[in-house]
């Protein structure tokens, strides 16, 4: 098990960066090392737990063996920086921007291999209309399919993701999924619930297909917070949707 760096703002004030950003590159680096031990077994990850930013481990963990994609999976773009945003802070809102390579090279840049994944081998689904950076992420030319196109048909859009990235030129990919792409009456039990989003059976038809993918290495799952969830309801149905769609 590798311990995630525990959040804590302290003196962090606008225009210091993202905060913990040391205790976040050390957890990285760990995670990426411990990652790598399940890759040169050629086994599935499934990394459960978290914010955002633990896609920088298996990020870095992957970037050490090769050129991989990254599908993002999300309520919101988390393509926050200093360029479109008067400060950054909390990495879980620039996750998709630092696995990119945008943003402090002491989490973009770790061991001189950043970016983690390019523009061009890295798609996002699942933000909502009034995504705040939608526009940035398409005009760095991210593919990106909104949440209401999945829900319209989800097969497509996995159909249109693995055409991108199953490329001869890519070694796999990772798919990172932040549980908030569901809509909030199905899952109101993360930091930021919005409506709009996907229901189970939408997502277990998004998520089978690419997961199914010899190019797809693993899969991050994060943001759920049990706290929120007192009786268990939520973590019942979200487990029962990963399994499914795992299976």
């Amino acid at each position: 098990m590798v311990t995630p760096p525990r959040y804590d703002r302290g003196d962090w004030k606008p225009g210091d960066g993202v905060f913990n950003a040391a205790a976040i590159a050390g957890y990285t680096v760990k995670l990426a090392d411990r990652l790598g031990k399940f890759f040169d077994e050629d086994k599935f990850v499934v990394l459960l737990g978290g914010e955002c930013s633990n896609l920088l481990g298996p990020g870095l963990a992957l970037r050490r063996r090769g050129r991989f994609g990254v599908v993002y999976l999300d309520g919101h773009s988390d393509f926050r920086t200093v360029d479109n945003s008067p400060y950054v802070g909390a990495a879980g809102g620039e996750a998709l921007a630092l696995v990119t390579g945008r943003g402090q090279a002491d989490l973009t840049d770790l061991e001189k291999l950043g970016p983690y994944a390019r523009d061009t081998d890295a798609v996002l689904l699942g933000i909502r209309e009034d995504d705040e950076y939608a526009g940035d992420v398409e005009t760095a030319g991210i593919p990106l399919w909104r949440a209401r196109e999945i829900i319209d048909d989800p097969g497509a859009a996995a159909a249109g993701v693995l055409k991108y990235l199953e490329r001869d030129e890519l070694d796999g990919f990772w798919v990172h999924l932040d549980v908030d792409i569901l809509d909030a009456e199905v899952m109101p039990a993360v930091d930021s619930p919005d409506p709009g989003g996907l229901d189970h059976q939408q997502l277990k038809d998004l998520l089978r297909p690419m997961l199914a993918s010899d190019k797809c290495v693993g899969i991050d799952i994060g943001i759920f917070d049990p706290d929120l969830d007192p009786d268990g309801r939520y973590a019942a149905e979200l487990t029962d949707t990963l399994v499914d769609a795992l299976s």
